[in-house]
């Protein structure tokens, strides 16, 4: 047997090394630094410095001027009735988020691009110009005025008008939440649903609402946080009757104008604390959103991994 000829060893060449270029968003220690302290400042300058002169303000007489303030009969109109307004626009546009939502991420149709302007038109418009809209259309002068004083039914000035105005301004919220959500989950799952004989409540119940849950809850706290401290519009259309169409924007903003800055700064506690409480649930459904992504597309590699 023919002995194999070992095979040359070549000799060794030096590749050399690349020179390290540090990335482009890689700053000096102090542009980082002056970057951090601007950004702390400014919000040092415009959201704690006011929101501890808020509280400072409101309890600077001691609790129990505070807690008179709050449960003064005026005020506590004001909150019901925020309340109230607040329970029935925030289920209307609920409904219609979805609706639009489901509409636009799922269908092409004509007009698709006319129904996203109209979603974002309050965000365009004046909340104070949505409110002379319906002054417009049901004050005494305007489209429908005689008739609805014919049947003696009243809109401005009343409980109607507010919930309308507010309603307006607050209604993109959900749907802009739910929007780009359902679009870049997709459609597969709702179709596997349909092909094994789900029905379609029975489709949207156990498929579609787990998926959009956390983007519904989120856009829901932005839209009530809304509503219950909307002031343009509601102030054209509210009429300013103490007892009866003052929400605490507008409690808050005569107590002011008659100089009782504790009972004015007290009431106005109470919309800084359902900020908090608005910023700490958005952190929150933001932390969920992302880790539900997260765990979405480790599912989705390892359905791929199988498939392959």
């Amino acid at each position: 047997m023919a002995a194999i000829a070992p095979s040359p060893v070549l000799p060794a060449i030096a590749v050399p090394r690349a020179a390290k270029v540090p990335p482009a968003t890689v700053e000096s220690w102090w542009v980082r630094g002056l970057l951090i302290g601007i950004a702390l400042g400014f919000l040092t300058l415009f959201l704690f410095v006011p929101l501890v002169a808020v509280f400072a303000e409101a309890l600077k007489k001691g609790w129990d001027a505070y807690l008179a303030a709050i449960v003064e009969e005026d005020a506590l109109a004001a909150i019901r009735l925020t309340l109230l307004t607040a329970a029935i626009a925030v289920p209307l546009n609920l409904v219609f988020g979805i609706a639009a939502s489901w509409c636009i991420a799922r269908f092409e149709f004509r007009g698709k691009s006319i129904l996203l302007t109209l979603i974002d038109l309050p965000f365009s418009v004046s909340p104070v110009i949505s409110g002379l809209i319906y002054v417009l259309l049901f004050g005494a002068q305007g489209w429908f005025g005689a008739w609805l004083l014919d049947h003696n039914i009243k809109i401005l000035f009343a409980v109607p008008g507010i919930v309308l105005a507010t309603v307006f301004v607050t209604f993109p919220f959900v749907a802009r939440e739910l929007i780009p959500l359902m679009q870049s989950q997709g459609s597969e799952e709702e179709e596997a649903a349909l092909v094994l004989g789900a029905s379609g409540w029975r489709m949207f119940w156990h498929v579609t609402l787990p998926n959009i849950k956390w983007g519904l809850l989120y856009g829901v706290i932005l839209c009530n946080a809304r509503a219950m401290g909307e002031f343009g519009a509601v102030s054209v259309v509210s009429g300013h009757i103490r007892g009866q169409t003052n929400t605490i924007p507008l409690q808050v903003e005569i107590l002011y104008n008659e100089y009782q800055f504790s009972a004015a700064f007290a009431v106005a506690s109470l919309l800084a604390l359902l900020a908090l409480v608005t910023l700490a649930l958005k952190s929150f459904i933001e932390w969920r959103l992302r880790n539900g992504h997260d765990v979405r597309a480790v599912q989705e590699e390892q359905f791929q991994e199988q498939g392959s």
